[in-house]
């Protein structure tokens, strides 16, 4: 088991869901660090805040391409090539996106985007700081 679960493994007491379509309080700037995630109970899959640089996004923790959890992936840059790098390839972007756990399709956290399958975008949901408070608006 992961350091931090899937939504769908957590107990009914800390699964107990947010209502939808308000702002939600979901944790301080110092919870999830840069480079770091967590998965917060709004929805029906839940959604993962990521801090990528000190900046915050809000995805879905759901794959549309077989339903995986998404947000328990890991986060990755892009491979682009590079001639000056090892093997010729550098990643780009670092921790910019999400690789679903189950068939590795990448997302992009800032837009939802995903190259494999673009009709196949998910959800993003706006996130601001006030304070030390991560809201996200879901």
């Amino acid at each position: 088991m992961t350091a931090e679960p899937g939504l769908r493994a957590l107990g009914p007491e800390r699964a107990a869901r947010l209502t939808r379509g308000r702002e939600h309080v979901v944790a301080t700037v110092d919870e999830i660090p840069p480079g770091e995630r967590k998965i917060v109970p709004i929805g029906r899959h839940g959604v993962g805040v990521y801090n990528v640089g000190g900046r915050f996004y809000a995805i879905a923790n759901y794959c549309p391409h077989e339903g995986g959890p998404l947000c328990l992936g890991r986060t990755h840059g892009r491979s682009v090539a590079d001639e000056q790098a090892p093997g010729g390839v550098a990643e780009a972007r670092a921790g910019e996106f999400v690789y679903c756990p189950w068939h590795q399709w990448g997302f992009e956290l800032a837009t939802g985007t995903t190259s494999v399958k673009p009709e196949w975008s998910i959800r993003t949901y706006p996130v601001r700081v006030d304070g030390d408070d991560v809201i996200v608006t879901a």
